[in-house]
């Protein structure tokens, strides 16, 4: 199923417009299956005129972090490897930048949560390794991933430059500051999240709002686009709640998906990032002299 926002490669005043893609799936336990599936839904994005596609965390697999067992690690891989090389061809043949995140291996024993930005040429602009690891009720990821040692970063793209932060490190302003900061104009947010069933009924639509707003908030602060691919489906004890949506530099919602299968591909004006700094100048009235104490755990 694929919901669209109908797709203009220019607006009237002349400026170019950049249509993006949030994809959100069920993940299966066959690793083909998953990629194959995935790569349809680029190419259908594509299709409709998106640019910039983005795939959910951990895309490949099932969320295997509802426990702690060793035998989870096999679902892991290097980068560049196998994952990459496909998302390296289909982004060539659609010219399309793509946004995927993975399980890395990177050494015998060091594991990653990693999001890989491939650019529209084939190659791979950069990586992100996630850098907040939660430990949470069915949320173990600190048994498989060392945190990230990538910083925060964004990578020159063919649609401007793009920034990539992961799930956990959504609930962190200073991720979404200094990824802005690196210059990013779109900040991607790999995400697989969702409800525990004795939870859902008490808590699920105050949980949900708050991921949103969180992350629309990031957008206002920062005078970005916020692209949030989630993940749907239950699997085991999660109901992953889809919900993926892109926010403009004020937070507005250009189009938020359902709790199933989808692809949402809207238009996003680069342009407006310069409008919205100058009138809500946020990044000109910080004051850099006075945050030295952020960097400590606590004030007392």
């Amino acid at each position: 199923m694929t919901a669209s926002v109908q797709h203009q490669s220019q607006r009237s005043n002349g400026s170019t417009v950049i249509t993006v893609a949030a994809v959100q799936l069920n993940c299966s336990d066959s690793v083909e299956e998953n990629i194959d599936r995935a790569i349809e839904q680029i190419k259908r994005a594509a299709a409709k005129g998106a640019r910039l596609i983005c795939l959910q965390e951990l895309f490949t697999s099932p969320y295997f972090c509802q426990s702690e067992d060793h035998d989870q690690f096999q679902w892991a891989e290097s980068i560049p490897g196998p994952t990459t090389d496909r998302l390296c061809a289909v982004a060539k043949q659609e010219k399309v930048v793509v946004v995927a995140g993975l399980f890395e291996r990177r050494a015998a024993g060091l594991f990653h949560n990693t999001a890989v930005v491939v650019d529209s040429d084939g190659s791979l602009a950069g990586k992100y390794r996630k850098m907040h690891i939660p430990d949470d009720p069915y949320f173990y990821e600190k048994f498989y991933f060392t945190p990230g040692d990538t910083g925060f970063c964004s990578f020159e793209t063919s649609v401007g430059k793009v920034g990539v932060c992961i799930c956990w490190d959504q609930w962190f302003p200073e991720a979404a500051r200094l990824t802005a900061l690196s210059g990013a104009e779109f900040l991607v947010y790999p995400t697989a999240i969702g409800w525990q069933a004795p939870e859902k009924a008490e808590f699920g639509e105050s949980q949900r709002n708050a991921w949103q707003t969180m992350m629309r908030s990031h957008a206002i602060a920062n005078g970005i686009y916020v692209i949030a691919p989630n993940r749907v489906g239950t699997e085991d004890h999660i109901q992953f709640w889809g919900s993926s949506f892109v926010a403009d530099p004020y937070g507005n919602l250009l189009g938020v998906a359902g709790e199933q299968p989808e692809t949402l591909v809207v238009d996003c004006d680069p342009d407006l990032i310069e409008t919205a700094r100058t009138h809500w100048p946020f990044l000109r009235d910080r004051r850099i002299d006075a945050y030295g104490a952020i960097t400590k755990r606590f004030l007392s």
